[in-house]
């Protein structure tokens, strides 16, 4: 893959034939969540890690990830692309298919977040006891590293170490980077409401969603599902919130299905 650097933003750009794909990383990651995934798509590629993630530095005052998206997309495609988006990854993929659709050929959303999506009327068990959990260890970085690998990697309801080995090592690694920059919630956030203009996308999506994820997450991925008209809405079993590093192979063979001859 080529390297790229943006104005700070750091990416990789891999050629190829056909509509390429711009794969977006969850909140708690970066572009090497990617890594596995990638060998296996037979497209373009394009994939960065967002300001605050990775080796992309935070932004400066009153950047957006949607207005910094634009110009990855100006600078390494000619024409709409497809939008692959993990979590917040999701969320930014849908504000520019909201924003720009004429840009997107189409969204796999996993696990997506949603901007505008309003806040629940009373919070789940397993949520109050999530946001007990993190309240606890806030104010130590390697003991919030230690919740937010359990809750998002192995599921909040598995056995902490469910998943093991280099999956584990990279999302601890990647996460270690965003927990140290600290970067402040709703930073880079382009005010885009979504969640209310779900029902005017136009075009193929697919979300898919891990059944051992947050009960929040998957009825998120359910409700946008619902939402979106001819989404299509698959779970995936045994799976968390981070399926690139634990199904890299099924996760690339969904995406390919997902966007091939549509």
């Amino acid at each position: 893959m080529t390297r790229f650097d943006l104005d700070g933003l750091v990416g990789e750009h891999l050629d190829g034939d056909g509509t390429p794909l711009v794969l977006l990383h969850a909140g708690v990651a970066d572009r090497r969540a990617w890594r596995d995934v990638v060998p296996r798509l037979d497209a373009p590629v394009i994939a960065y890690d967002r300001r605050g993630f990775g080796e992309s530095p935070p932004g400066p005052d009153g950047f957006t990830h949607l207005g910094d998206l634009y110009s990855v997309l100006d600078a390494t495609v000619d024409g709409p692309a497809w939008l692959v988006g993990n979590s917040m990854g999701g969320a930014l993929a849908l504000d520019a298919a909201v924003s720009a659709p004429e840009r997107v050929a189409g969204l796999v959303l996993i696990a997506p977040a949603v901007s505008g999506q309003p806040d629940p009327e009373e919070l789940d068990p397993q949520m109050r006891r999530g946001m007990a959990e993190w309240e606890a260890v806030a104010g130590d970085p390697e003991a919030l590293l230690r919740f937010e690998t359990r809750w998002w990697l192995d599921g909040p309801d598995a056995p902490e170490g469910r998943v093991g080995g280099a999956a584990r090592e990279l999302a601890l690694e990647m996460n270690r980077t965003v927990v140290a920059n600290a970067v402040p919630e709703g930073a880079g956030h382009a005010g885009v409401d979504a969640w209310g203009r779900l029902g005017d996308v136009d075009m193929p999506v697919t979300i898919l969603c891990g059944n051992l994820d947050e009960d929040f997450a998957v009825d998120t991925c359910r409700a946008i599902a619902e939402r979106i008209p001819g989404a299509r809405f698959e779970l995936l079993p045994g799976v968390a919130h981070l399926p690139s590093l634990e199904i890299p192979d099924e996760l690339a063979a969904r995406i390919q299905a997902s966007t091939s001859g549509r």
